[in-house]
């Protein structure tokens, strides 16, 4: 058995959902497991809508619906398929206009629709060329979670969940398309995993099910060397180790949810990221042990908007506990950080939720001075054998230095994979052309 997860750019339309058909078709063999997010767009557009009808600027859902609609038309399918979503996204929004509130609740089951659409589409449209197939929210196929909207992760049993209800409702021959990115909590309110937690979705049912390995299908060749909208010449890269697309996905790369390998470490099955529009091209395999490679680096990766936080004290040096209450501080406001730095006087943290920061800055201000910048950058370099070869710092400064890029802080840990710096947003254009050129160009 294998999971294919087909992202946005993969079932955007007709053209590309052939595609997709193609492939799942060629792997019949292999009892696929489809999971598959929203078209392209589609969840974009349902947020939005939502957004404005919590301000009184409800259209009553028209713009999505025929956004939607259109692809469906597209795919032959009968036009009354997706009419009870579409009752029930009329329905939702003109509660989200009276309340004139969007919760995070309300947020999810919105955000929920988009998946929900495109496995009917989906799922119809295969069956009607011929390769049997059927849809399920994932939440009828044991994908129960907590109550964290926005963030939601499967309760303890899920496998065992899962394993029986695929064993019950799963017809033999048939392929199932399931929607990443969703589930229900005990009540049964809908959550989501967060944006792009298809791939999560699709590494779970993975390890649930033992299968072979995890297909995660875009638009690029596999992982790459670096952004190819950025860098032209960015490479497809071979082989990774779990650690190395760990800390990718972590620190901003495009192909991979953060959070989606952990399940496939855990039963050691391996994750190939591969291209829709290229699928004979062999793309990226992720493992514990791929083949041995004679280079330092992976691929410079950066995550955009991003605040940084300084509290400065020079009674901090030498002082007991003082770190331990600057986080304790953060998690009390729900901060997630994502880089630290010190120094003797002074610490240094980024988070992406700049809400979060700005909340516990008073707090902080009772540890020392405090500094908020806003507008910065996570730039990273990751690579198996940084660590031990030595001069990686020296070419990674005088490559920033070349694109006149300052550096605002930098991180690099005992035996670690990455050199993470911070910079400002609009210097990410100039440094990560700027780093593949020297690191993996001889330029």
């Amino acid at each position: 058995m294998i999971v294919m997860k087909f992202g946005g750019s993969s079932v955007a339309n007709r053209a590309q959902i052939e595609k997709v058909r193609h492939i799942v078709a060629a792997a019949k063999d292999r009892k696929p497991v489809v999971v598959s997010s929203a078209h392209k767009g589609v969840t974009d557009a349902l947020i939005n809508t939502a957004h404005a009808a919590a301000v009184g600027e409800d259209d009553g859902g028209t713009a999505v619906i025929e956004k939607q609609q259109s692809v469906a038309t597209s795919l032959g399918c009968d036009a009354g398929l997706l009419e009870p979503l579409y009752a029930e996204i009329r329905d939702l929004l003109r509660g989200i206009r009276l309340v004139g509130e969007l919760s995070p609740r309300s947020l999810d089951y919105i955000s929920s629709f988009g998946e929900r659409m495109s496995v009917r589409c989906i799922a119809d449209f295969f069956a009607r060329e011929g390769l049997q197939a059927q849809a399920f929210d994932a939440w009828d196929l044991g994908f129960i979670t907590d109550g964290n909207f926005g963030r939601a992760r499967p309760l303890p049993g899920f496998p065992e969940r899962l394993q029986a209800a695929f064993a019950q409702r799963v017809p033999q021959g048939v392929v199932p398309i399931v929607t990443g990115f969703v589930g229900k909590n005990e009540a049964g309110v809908i959550t989501t995993l967060g944006r792009n937690g298809s791939d999560l979705t699709a590494s779970l049912v993975g390890a649930a099910l033992r299968a072979e390995e995890v297909q995660i299908w875009s638009d690029t060749n596999g992982v790459m060397t670096a952004d190819p909208g950025i860098v032209a010449r960015a490479k497809s890269i071979p082989h990774m180790r779990f650690d190395e697309a760990a800390e990718l996905a972590f620190f901003g790369s495009r192909v991979l949810h953060p959070a989606t390998l952990l399940p496939a470490v855990e039963q050691d099955i391996v994750v190939r990221v591969l291209n829709t529009n290229r699928p004979d091209h062999p793309g990226t395999a992720i493992s514990a042990t791929p083949p041995e490679r004679d280079d330092a680096f992976t691929s410079v990766a950066y995550k955009e908007n991003q605040t940084v936080l300084t509290i400065s004290e020079p009674r901090m040096f030498e002082s007991v506990g003082f770190l331990a209450k600057v986080f304790t501080t953060l998690a009390e406001h729900g901060a997630v950080i994502d880089m630290v730095a010190t120094s003797e006087v002074s610490v240094s943290v980024t988070s992406h939720d700049t809400a979060a920061l700005q909340s516990c800055e008073p707090a902080m201000r009772e540890f020392g001075d405090t500094d908020l910048r806003e507008g910065m950058s996570i730039l990273a370099v990751v690579g198996r054998g940084i660590h031990t070869t030595p001069g990686i710092g020296a070419r990674v400064m005088k490559a920033l230095a070349g694109a006149k890029v300052n550096i605002e802080m930098h991180s690099f840990g005992m035996a670690s994979n990455n050199i993470s710096l911070v910079v400002k947003d609009g210097a990410i254009a100039r440094a990560v052309p700027a780093l593949h050129d020297a690191l993996f160009e001889g330029e």
